[in-house]
């Protein structure tokens, strides 16, 4: 998810100001909150779009195949990263349950970004950082569309450790926990 440019606001917004404010917005007007500042979402390529919607469908019926209780989400819902930063990943995996009428899911298992050429540093750098401050959060994949490769990032049962993977189409994720796989050529099918 590209980002570009920063609202000018009086004060540091906390998660809460920010969705209050964010339910203002005209629709289609997208925004993630990074160290309190709001920072607009950019408007995507449909090859992005395409992308992000293959990877999520991926997701969801690896999620039905296994039968867990976890859902599968596409961009839309939101990260509390801490008191100062929301994000919005391209989509989530989420694990038991949740309120529906709530901007923020609590239990993020697995996180995913479709790398856009103005968003890949901070795809792989800041977005690192903050989706692994959030406990639950046990994979961070990077889709890079054009490459047709994923960057799987994983927790390990060191504390504290990330493993880092490169893998193609011909690979397959296991994402345990939540005890799902998904194959990579699956993450790309439009």
């Amino acid at each position: 998810m590209s980002t570009t440019g920063k609202v000018s606001l009086q004060s540091d917004m906390t998660a809460e100001v920010f969705v209050s404010w964010a339910e203002t917005l005209d629709d289609g007007e997208r925004y993630e909150l990074v160290e309190g500042q709001p920072v607009r979402l950019q408007s995507e390529k449909v090859s992005h779009a395409r992308h992000k919607a293959s990877a999520w469908l991926a997701l969801r019926n690896a999620v039905r195949a296994a039968g867990s209780d976890c859902e599968a989400f596409p961009d839309g819902v939101s990260i509390r990263v801490n008191e100062r930063t929301v994000r919005e990943p391209d989509a989530l995996v989420h694990c038991g349950p949740y309120d529906g009428a709530e901007v923020f899911v609590s239990n993020p298992v697995i996180v995913l970004e479709v790398v856009s050429p103005s968003s890949a540093r901070d795809d792989s750098g800041r977005k690192l950082i903050d989706y692994f401050s959030v406990s639950s959060i046990q994979h961070y994949l990077i889709l890079y569309g054009d490459e047709q490769r994923v960057v799987h990032h994983r927790r390990t049962s060191v504390e504290g450790e990330i493993a880092t993977r490169i893998v193609g189409r011909d690979d397959v994720l296991d994402l345990s926990p939540p005890g799902i796989s998904v194959s990579v050529d699956r993450l790309f099918d439009s």
